[in-house]
């Protein structure tokens, strides 16, 4: 779960904080691999907006390719290198505008009887595009939970979207 805020920062400033420190660590992770580098940014994600499973996926001819996984003890439900037809997946959908990138009860949707079904439930998610220099997308950092939590707001896409800017400066630097 997420972690309690220090009694003199607010749960923005600390998550703000740990990213930024985050960002001074990886951008002298020399030899380091880019899985190592951004593990503990997904971990961060997964911990300070409460989901159960976070991801980058990469976008791989017709596919979502899983490269990174961040999963809560026994909730891991993908594993990295699995892959995902696009258009069965949310993530295609927030990318191409069908879905919004923040979604707090999937199952209240009206169109929850039209959206793809997976072997876990999703009862909320956060997704945005990993864009690289020169505007192509690579993929998305997608993050979701199995219940649903209406307490997610625009602070926490904004927090998803700020790791979004250091993986995707990460996979520019290190790859996939």
């Amino acid at each position: 779960m997420a972690r309690a805020p220090r009694p003199d920062r607010s749960p923005t400033q600390d998550f703000e904080a740990e990213l930024a420190r985050l960002q001074v660590a990886t951008a002298d992770g020399g030899s380091r691999g880019l899985s190592m580098l951004l593990s503990p940014v997904l971990k961060l994600v997964r911990e300070h907006l409460g989901m159960d499973v976070v991801f980058v996926a990469q976008f791989v001819g017709d596919d979502n390719v899983f490269r990174h996984v961040e999963a809560a003890p026994g909730r891991r439900v993908m594993a990295i290198g699995e892959a995902c037809a696009r258009e069965r997946s949310y993530c295609q959908r927030v990318v191409d505008g069908r879905l919004p990138p923040l979604e707090r009860n999937v199952p209240a949707r009206e169109d929850f009887s039209r959206l793809p079904t997976f072997d876990f439930p999703i009862g909320c998610y956060l997704s945005v595009p990993l864009r690289l220099q020169g505007g192509r997308i690579y993929g998305v950092l997608c993050c979701f939970s199995f219940a649903p939590n209406e307490d997610l707001g625009q602070r926490d896409l904004r927090r998803l979207e700020m790791a979004a800017q250091l993986a995707t400066r990460l996979i520019e630097e290190l790859g996939t």
